[in-house]
């Protein structure tokens, strides 16, 4: 069950996998250093909100970052990258298929202590495009989405920004999914299933 309250994000996990709560759930290899990046978050005037169910970090109405801990690092990832000048050249994809380079990657508190500027700069940055209303450049991708998908990103924002942030892969097993049947609501049923996968950041074929 994934978490809804940012608390237990730090004290328990994010609920997405059966290391919940326990002492082997990664968050708790890396509390140290998510803490900080909480802090630094929060010291730049951010408000915290559960998206994901990891901490997402919003301004002007528009996602800025997210935390995530992984087994081997944590990270923060800033959300439309395309806007953020990488003065310090630091960014990395997320992914092998990840177009566009946004995310820290730390194994060590003490690096999130030494890149508290550049991550500062960094979010400073995002803020004021969301001030702005700047938009990221758009990536077109190399394949048309069914109408019934655009209406559903159109309609519903978190749904939109999550399908943005799959791979390309992903986003393609999504577009395949829908297009196994031609009948309009069939097609939107399948949206409203797998919402909570698009969210959870998986493709159509995984659970």
């Amino acid at each position: 069950m994934m978490i809804t309250d940012i608390e237990d994000y730090f004290t328990l996990g994010c609920g997405r996998c059966d290391r919940f709560a326990t002492p082997d759930c990664s968050t708790r290899r890396w509390i140290d250093g998510l803490n900080q990046l909480r802090r630094i978050c929060r010291d730049m005037g951010l408000k915290e909100e559960v998206k994901w169910a990891h901490p997402c970090y919003v301004h002007a109405g528009r996602n800025i970052a997210l935390i995530g801990a992984l087994r081997d690092d944590f990270r923060l990832n800033f959300m439309n990258p395309g806007l953020v000048t990488d003065t310090a050249g630091l960014l990395e994809k997320q992914g092998a298929n990840s177009q566009t380079a946004g995310s820290l990657r730390f194994t060590d508190t003490a690096r999130v202590l030494a890149l508290e500027p550049v991550i500062r700069d960094y979010l400073g940055q995002l803020m004021r495009h969301a001030d702005a209303g700047t938009k990221p450049p758009r990536t077109e991708a190399t394949f048309e989405l069914p109408d019934e998908l655009v209406a559903a990103l159109d309609g519903d924002p978190d749904l939109a920004e999550a399908f943005a942030w799959l791979t390309p892969g992903r986003q393609r097993s999504w577009v395949l999914h829908l297009e196994g049947t031609k009948v309009s609501a069939t097609r939107m049923a399948r949206i409203v299933k797998g919402r909570a996968r698009i969210i959870a950041g998986k493709g159509a074929q995984e659970r």
